[in-house]
């Protein structure tokens, strides 16, 4: 068994986990990456579409280029990598014994991690969660029918495809409009089968727009809206699909239909990867399924900041690395003695399903984001402070499926006094008129 000490582990070697790590060694400390796999880059290796880098590298990247670039930062850092390395465990530790005076001062946190090696003990000073995330399955969201095989996970299938080099099927139906879904509509469609259609339970799309337009309507590929699946047939193989209309989210069992197919993607959503997090106490948000941060991107627990796709899912790359740059930064204050002054709750108000992160600091720019939970055009994002309106913001056009991003600091606060921040109900609200 060894033990290593660093002053930073990030747990996850993705794009959210690589950027926060060379921020942090650009400022001078010791830092060790704990990846699973035996690659670093996470997800993005299979997405070999272009549309990553705009606002990162301004240029159009595929996935494997838009890691390369971190990876090959990475590579030529002081940052230790270990790969085909997984975290079993972190908890607090009296560390190695610091100087009085020292800052931060102990526990230090103990990662207890699994290697093709044996077990390796990482103590540290502070800790970034990069951890990514998950899709939901059939099980989650609870389709009846039989168990035939061909049901696949789009993510599961993007790999099939681009990695692996298998086709899952020849005639596809997508349940669920996620950006994955989309995107292996089209991926499918160049491989030579037919997607027979993409069919959504919301009265709207779960994608990014552009990816409506260049995955389904390039190709011709039917979107059900508002339209539940309600059975999946086969014995052996998948053998078709019942689509039962919603009108006013109530089914309507007349106007079923049926769509033959041998294969079934599920594009039904992304879970953040927590069940670490959650095993080390760290408090989670009921609305992302991230861990709950302050305005520095740190949990509850001291030292433990979280960043990226296990913080909440994020529409783009590049919002992962700007995110995990800053926390980052964050955590290179924090282990500088830096500690947050005054904060106020952030609060998910009308039509604004969360807003991350938890708590703000009103004297320093803050970068809040949140998604709304309506579609609209001409929209008004209010910030609100009890009954005051402190700030407007005109939006074009907003949709769940597209993340919203705000900067809030000292000049929205500047008619506001200790006092004000200090009231037990004090919270920052977010409403989407």
């Amino acid at each position: 068994m060894r033990e290593l000490l660093f002053d930073v582990a990030v747990i996850g070697g993705g794009a959210a986990g690589m950027a926060a790590a060379l921020e942090l060694d650009s400022r001078g400390f010791s830092c060790a990456i704990v990846e699973r796999e035996d690659f670093l880059g996470g997800i993005l290796m299979q997405c070999i579409h272009n549309g990553f880098g705009l606002h990162e590298f301004a240029g159009e990247l595929t996935g494997p280029e838009f890691a390369e670039r971190f990876i090959d930062r990475v590579r030529n850092s002081r940052i230790a990598v270990f790969l085909d390395t997984t975290v079993t465990r972190f908890d607090a530790d009296p560390g190695p014994g610091l100087p009085t005076g020292s800052h931060p001062p102990p526990p230090y946190r103990k990662l207890t991690c699994v290697s093709p090696e044996g077990v390796v003990f990482i103590q540290c000073r502070a800790v970034v969660l990069a951890m990514g995330c998950r899709e939901r399955n059939r099980g989650n969201v609870r389709i009846p029918g039989s168990r035939p095989a061909g049901v696949f996970t789009a993510g599961l299938a993007q790999r099939l495809v681009n990695i692996e080099g298998y086709i899952p099927g020849k005639e596809i139906v997508i349940i669920g409009s996620g950006d994955i879904g989309l995107i292996m509509a089209r991926r499918m469609s160049w491989v030579g089968c037919k997607v027979k259609a993409v069919v959504e339970i919301m009265p709207y799309p779960a994608g990014l727009t552009r990816n409506i337009v260049q995955c389904l309507r390039d190709f011709d590929i039917p979107l059900y809206l508002s339209c539940q699946t309600t059975n999946i047939f086969g014995n052996d193989r998948v053998q078709g699909v019942e689509v039962t209309p919603l009108e006013n989210g109530v089914p309507v069992p007349a106007k079923r239909f049926r769509i033959d197919c041998d294969t079934v993607l599920l594009s039904v959503g992304l879970v953040p990867e927590n069940e670490l997090s959650r095993a080390a106490g760290v408090e989670l948000s009921g609305a992302t399924g991230g861990p709950l941060v302050d305005s520095n991107l740190m949990t509850n627990l001291d030292g433990v900041f979280a960043c990226g796709n296990v913080l909440h899912v994020h529409d783009l790359a590049d919002w992962v690395a700007e995110e995990s740059r800053r926390t980052g930064r964050h955590v290179a204050e924090w282990l500088g003695g830096s500690r947050p002054e005054t904060q106020v709750r952030t609060k998910a108000g009308s039509n604004v399903r969360y807003v991350n992160p938890a708590r703000i600091e009103p004297a320093r720019e803050n970068k809040v984001y949140l998604r709304s939970l309506v579609v609209k055009n001409d929209a008004v994002l209010e910030l609100r402070l009890g009954k005051d309106v402190i700030r407007s913001v005109r939006k074009n056009h907003v949709q769940p499926s597209e993340m919203i991003s705000v900067n809030v600091g000292p000049k929205d606060f500047r008619e506001l006094t200790a006092a004000d921040f200090a009231r037990e109900d004090a919270a920052l609200e977010f409403c989407i008129v």
